[in-house]
C-alpha cells in the first residue's frame, strides 16, 4: 500500500476513534489537530504529513499549550520524538496522541501500558487451529457471545457492527457460523469482519480480515483494531446495500459501525472514547 493510502485509512481509523475532537485544519496540506486533556489544561497537538510519511518521514508536530512553561513542552516534544524514532515506517499519529495524554496523567487507569502505546504491535504471524486447540482449555472453544451494534442508515443502505471476544480462529468461525444463522444478515450484501488474536503461551499473534466483495473494507477494519491495538477481538459490520451508490461515505460508515459496537462492548479504551 502506498504512502498516501495508508494515511487515508490512518485518518479515517482516527476520526472514528476520536470523533470531532480530531480536526482537518488544511486537507491539501495533510494538517491536523487535536486538543488532549481537559479544557484549561488542554494540550493542542498539531499534526502535518509529508508525502512520504509513513514510509520515510514522521509526521511533523507542534503542541500549543500556553499553560505549560518551556522544560515541559521541551519534555513532551522529546518523547514524541522517541515514539517516532521507534516506529520510523510506521503509522505513529495514535501512538503520539496517546503519549501526550499519559504526560498529562488525565488517565491513571490506563488500559494499555505505556509499552503497549508506542510499540503497537503489527504482526501477522499464523498460529495453526491445531496449535491452538492445545494451548486452549475445553471452555474457550466455545462460541463466545455476540454484542450487536446500532444500525447505520444512509440513502437506504445499512450498516451494523457485530463484536465478540475471541481467543482462538476456532472462536472465529464459531461467531462468524453464529452470525450467518440469522438469515438476513447472511444474506446481507457484505459481512466484512477483522480480528486479530494474541497467544500469551506462545507469544504468537494471528490476525486476519475479509472485505466480503466490499474492495478494501476489511483491511481498514484491521487498521483500526491496529491503530486502538485491541487483540482478542473479532469485529464485524454488516451492509445492506439499498441501491444508491455512496461513494467513499461507505467506508465512514463502516469504521463508525464498527466504533460503536466496540464502544457499545466497552472494549475501546475510555481515554479514546469520543466524549459525549
Amino acid at each position: 500500500m502506498d504512502d498516501l493510502s495508508q494515511q487515508v485509512d490512518e485518518i479515517e481509523a482516527l476520526v472514528a476513534i476520536y470523533g470531532d475532537e480530531w480536526q482537518t485544519d488544511d486537507e491539501e496540506n495533510r494538517a491536523y489537530s487535536i486538543n488532549i486533556g481537559k479544557e484549561e489544561q488542554a494540550v493542542r497537538l498539531h499534526i502535518k504529513l509529508a508525502k512520504n510519511y509513513p514510509s520515510i518521514s514522521s509526521p511533523m508536530y507542534e503542541i500549543s499549550a500556553p499553560h505549560l512553561d518551556l522544560s515541559h513542552k521541551v519534555h513532551i516534544a522529546d518523547l514524541l520524538n522517541e515514539v517516532c524514532t521507534a516506529n520510523v515506517g510506521q503509522n505513529v499519529i495514535f501512538q503520539l496522541i496517546e503519549r501526550v495524554r499519559e504526560v498529562l496523567d488525565l488517565d491513571s487507569k490506563s488500559l494499555f501500558s505505556t509499552e503497549s502505546k508506542i510499540e503497537l504491535e503489527m504482526t501477522t504471524d499464523k498460529v495453526t487451529e491445531s496449535a491452538a486447540a492445545k494451548l486452549l482449555p475445553a471452555k474457550v472453544l466455545e462460541c463466545p457471545d455476540i454484542i450487536h451494534g446500532e444500525v447505520i442508515i444512509d440513502r437506504k443502505s445499512s450498516f451494523q457492527g457485530h463484536v465478540a471476544v475471541v481467543i482462538s480462529s476456532m472462536q472465529v468461525k464459531q461467531v462468524l457460523h453464529e452470525l450467518y444463522k440469522n438469515k438476513k444478515i447472511k444474506q446481507a450484501t457484505h459481512n466484512m469482519y477483522a480480528y486479530r488474536i494474541y497467544f500469551e503461551e506462545t507469544k504468537a499473534s494471528v490476525q486476519d480480515c475479509e472485505d466480503d466483495g466490499e474492495s478494501q473494507a476489511g483491511g481498514r477494519l484491521l487498521h483500526l483494531l491496529q491503530i486502538i491495538d485491541i487483540k482478542n477481538v473479532l469485529v464485524v459490520v454488516t451492509r445492506w446495500y439499498g441501491g444508491i451508490h455512496l461513494g467513499s461515505d461507505r467506508f465512514r460508515h463502516i469504521n463508525n459501525a464498527a466504533r460503536q459496537v466496540l464502544a457499545a462492548a466497552d472494549l475501546i479504551p475510555h481515554k479514546t472514547k469520543k466524549k459525549m
